[in-house]
């Protein structure tokens, strides 16, 4: 199968961060993305980064409200720390926690957050494993929940398999989420007054899982068969197709909106595309595309050939 891209199509930028898991651009230009030394770094036209807001946790999946406040899932099971819902303000550098507990339930591995037009957060909260890796075996301990404008918060959806990327439809009618140890995606109806109707596949599951007893060596295996399909951050593009990265594989997919499976690059050394888990689009086209990792110490920028779906606070 041909690819969208090949990794000679990308080049590395802010070289030297630590696990930039997700890159969040905002609607003036700026760009920031996940650093583990820190709450956000901003990455600099020429490529250089700079560190911003405390050190704690794992800041994950990143987005950004209408006041181009970051939103940052942290991954505090990573370290084996708590793992809220936090904000940090690049223009006053007040970083504090949005949500920490939901339905008596605290957050421990809080993993993306996206924003709708309504001004509700919606955010994964992947598992209550005592380390994530053990997560990875197939329990139904992931959540989703909401953050609604008026502050009141509620778990949307239960029994999932290590929610992870989630991403808004166009119209704000479906929200899409990865499940990592499923190797699917599925999709949920937003329902009137910030409710989730039943989730369902969206596409085909995406690779083979290892069995149980190999999960944890999955999580740190050094080689990566291009059949596995550990799903991790997803992203529309303008076309309608949902780019979902599958790290263990070195690989990016989209589902087009026929159903059927691309691949948009594939990189089986991971020297350049290593552990791709989260895709971004910015520039005034949309056109520059980014792609985190967890493993490698630079974040991928190349040009796109096709325009991401803007979301809200870039509309």
């Amino acid at each position: 199968m041909s690819s969208w891209m090949t990794p000679k199509d990308f080049h590395r930028i802010a070289e030297g961060i630590d696990r930039p898991e997700d890159v969040v651009v905002g609607k003036d230009g700026r760009i920031f993305a996940s650093d583990h030394q820190c709450a956000v770094a901003e990455i600099h036209p020429d490529g250089s980064f700079t560190r911003m807001g405390p050190k704690g946790g794992a800041p994950n999946g990143l987005n950004m409200d209408l006041q181009g406040r970051v939103l940052i899932a942290n991954f505090g099971v990573y370290d084996r720390e708590e793992g809220p819902l936090q904000r940090f303000d690049p223009a006053t550098g007040k970083h504090e926690t949005l949500v920490a507990e939901v339905g008596g339930k605290r957050l421990t591995s809080a993993n993306y957050p996206v924003l709708d037009r309504a001004g509700n957060i919606w955010c994964a909260n992947s598992t209550h494993a005592e380390t994530w890796p053990l997560a990875l075996d197939g329990r139904t301990d992931g959540f989703i929940f909401v953050l609604r404008r008026d502050g009141s918060t509620a778990i949307v959806a239960e029994g999932l398999k290590f929610p992870n990327g989630m991403a808004l439809s166009a119209d704000d009618h479906w929200l899409y989420c990865a499940q990592t140890s499923a190797a699917d995606v599925l999709r949920f109806e937003i329902l009137p007054g910030g409710g989730l109707g039943p989730g369902e596949r969206y596409g085909p599951q995406l690779g083979r899982l290892l069995t149980p007893v190999d999960a944890e060596a999955a999580a740190s295996a050094e080689h990566h068969p291009e059949d596995l399909g550990y799903t991790d951050g997803v992203g529309l593009d303008v076309d309608g197709n949902l780019w979902v990265c599958l790290p263990a594989a070195n690989k990016v997919v989209a589902i087009t909106p026929s159903g059927a499976v691309e691949v948009v690059v594939h990189d089986p050394s991971g020297e350049v595309v290593n552990h791709p888990t989260n895709v971004t689009w910015g520039g005034p086209d949309l056109r520059d595309l980014y792609i985190g990792s967890i493993r490698a110490d630079y974040v991928l920028k190349a040009r796109s050939p096709v325009a991401g779906q803007p979301h809200v606070h870039q509309l």
